[in-house]
């Protein structure tokens, strides 16, 4: 898929508001797995094509590991969002949003926690890598 900054960046802010919307409606202290559904119902709404807990292959040598390593949506083919529902959000969770980001060769990955008071500004952090620069 062939994708600018610019369009990424404007996928990457529907899909926050689509989070905005299920935690304005919700708001903090449920279960991550409530938060999925809801956003699930959300990213359809906003006509989004997405997977669900898609598996992340891991590659050695060349040779595919047998894991259960999974993203919670790749949205557009393009995008990883990945959801939390914790207190704090922990460098390994940071670090969870960059490999898959990496190990799928995308460019960005948006990390979401829904135990907060206000998504837009403490709920969410985006991350890019290498493949971001390479886009127009």
């Amino acid at each position: 898929m062939r994708i600018t900054k610019k369009e990424l960046d404007d996928l990457s802010f529907k899909v926050i508001g689509a989070a905005i919307e299920v935690h304005k409606r919700l708001g903090p202290g449920l279960l991550e797995s409530v938060y999925q559904k809801c956003l699930e119902i959300e990213l359809s709404s906003c006509n989004l094509k997405y997977k669900k807990e898609m598996d992340v292959p891991v590659y050695y040598r060349d040779r595919l590991i047998d894991m259960q390593f999974r993203c919670d949506f790749f949205v557009e083919d393009i995008l990883v969002v990945e959801l939390k529902a914790v207190s704090e959000v922990l460098p390994i969770h940071e670090a969870q949003v960059l490999n898959y980001i990496n190990l799928l060769e995308v460019p960005k990955g948006i990390l979401i926690n829904f135990n907060v008071s206000n998504i837009f500004y403490q709920g969410q952090k985006t991350f890019v890598n290498k493949y971001y620069e390479m886009l127009i």
